[in-house]
């Protein structure tokens, strides 16, 4: 199944738009995705392939994918454990999360953790009382473990849940990152959409602390003059 997986990826490789994702992922020495590889894969693409291959591919596969340097077998594998999580009953949710927390070492561009993260650990949590695993994550020196921790929440949120999203918030507000300002902002950018006063509320405390870039995404939804008052403010 491994090897059927990496054939298909493999001839719908696209060498000019590999080279357009390697500037836009930030691939070159001494930038967050420093070592990736890409084969110039679409994302609906790859999507089609784990849906064709996820019910058959094992946790030790799906781990060769994750430690591989190229991008699309990762994210790949990722989409398989989406669907395995989603399509699976509640032993192998929970056996797909726990996999899932044990290789986060490749789980290491934005996207990778954008398109699983809510979905594999938010899904998870939702309905479980126990969350501390979300701050240890945000607690993390890992930045990809941080912003997994972040999205995450996009799960609680979009159920009108919002106490660890705002908990977590508070957490990274000062981080260094702008890949985790930017995770912060779209999360409170996501609150505002459903409770407007609860996110009002964290910017009135916060706004003067905020890095710019998470102030901007989190007023992003905002009329002119309540986006003016919080960055005019700054």
């Amino acid at each position: 199944m491994l090897k059927n997986i990496k054939k298909s990826l493999q001839g719908l490789k696209n060498p000019k738009k590999a080279v357009v994702l390697q500037r836009f992922f930030k691939t070159r020495k001494g930038e967050y995705g420093e070592g990736d590889v890409f084969l110039g894969i679409a994302v609906p693409l790859q999507r089609i392939i784990a849906k064709k291959y996820y019910q058959e591919l094992s946790f030790d596969d799906q781990h060769k994918l994750l430690i591989n340097k190229i991008h699309e077998y990762r994210l790949t594998a990722l989409f398989c454990l989406v669907l395995q999580f989603q399509k699976g009953d509640e032993k192998k949710r929970k056996a797909t999360y726990e996999f899932y927390l044990r290789h986060t070492k490749g789980i290491n561009n934005w996207d990778l953790v954008d398109l699983s993260a809510p979905n594999i650990v938010g899904a998870f949590l939702l309905d479980k009382k126990e969350r501390s695993v979300l701050y240890k994550l945000a607690r993390s020196k890992n930045i990809w473990e941080k912003r997994i921790a972040m999205l995450a929440t996009y799960q609680f949120i979009k159920n009108n849940n919002f106490d660890d999203a705002i908990n977590i918030a508070e957490i990274l507000l000062r981080d260094k990152h702008d890949l985790i300002h930017k995770a912060v902002g779209w999360m409170l950018r996501e609150i505002g959409k459903r409770n407007q006063k609860t996110e009002i509320e964290f910017l009135k405390k916060y706004h003067k602390q905020m890095p710019r870039v998470m102030l901007r995404y989190a007023v992003e939804k905002f009329s002119e003059k309540q986006k003016t008052a919080f960055l005019s403010n700054k």
